[in-house]
């Protein structure tokens, strides 16, 4: 009679692995999820990993779909006692500030220059950093998407509104980054008011 797998040990080991290479991205968000590096941190044979997970892609995309479509407490896209737009810049300023200001967000842009910028990066970075970029603008979509469905903002062109909340987001990240004056905590506020308004009236972006 031939032995079944025992399904408990099969979900554990796919938990470690996934553990692991969301550790890997927590340490250093442009680490290379590559298919050893991850079989090594999760202490498995690259056998098992890609017995869960044929392609690196689908490794690196089902990591940071769980680390975006954690639910988020208190998500401001739910405080109904906000108006619209004021629920969509708290959202925004959530990922603004997983970014931090100052010291350390020169540390994730010296991260990003390395992996991306300094040298042409490797096809592992190029898939991580393309899904990080994709999932990053899934959240905003369903953010979107919760005020259209409750009809609080007008509908249609949801991608395109996501990405550029995304491209605005990406701007005020590298200002921070930057040298900054005392100025420009109210410009940050001012652009982020613009842009929420833009995506949250009638949208007539091409």
């Amino acid at each position: 009679m031939v032995s079944q797998p025992d399904a408990s040990r099969e979900v554990g080991t796919r938990e470690k692995i996934l553990i692991a290479a969301a550790t890997m991205l927590g340490e250093n968000p442009t680490a290379r999820l590559s298919v050893r590096a991850v079989a090594a941190r999760a202490e498995v044979s690259t056998g098992s990993l890609r017995h869960f997970f044929p392609t690196q892609r689908a490794l690196v995309d089902t990591v940071i779909a769980g680390i975006y479509d954690v639910d988020i407490p208190d998500d401001p896209i739910n405080d109904r006692a906000l108006m619209p737009a004021e629920r969509l810049t708290a959202c925004l300023r959530l990922l603004l500030a997983q970014f931090g200001a100052g010291d350390r967000a020169r540390e994730q842009w010296g991260f990003l220059y390395e992996a991306y910028v300094a040298s042409a990066p490797s096809e592992d970075e190029t898939r991580t950093y393309l899904a990080l970029e994709r999932m990053g603008r899934h959240r905003v979509e369903r953010w979107l998407g919760a005020l259209i469905e409750e009809g609080a903002i007008p509908a249609g062109q949801i991608e395109q509104r996501a990405r550029f909340l995304a491209t605005v987001i990406s701007g005020l990240m590298t200002e921070r980054a930057l040298p900054s004056e005392a100025v420009r905590v109210e410009a940050e506020a001012e652009t982020l008011r613009l842009a929420v308004h833009a995506v949250t009236t009638t949208w007539n972006a091409a």
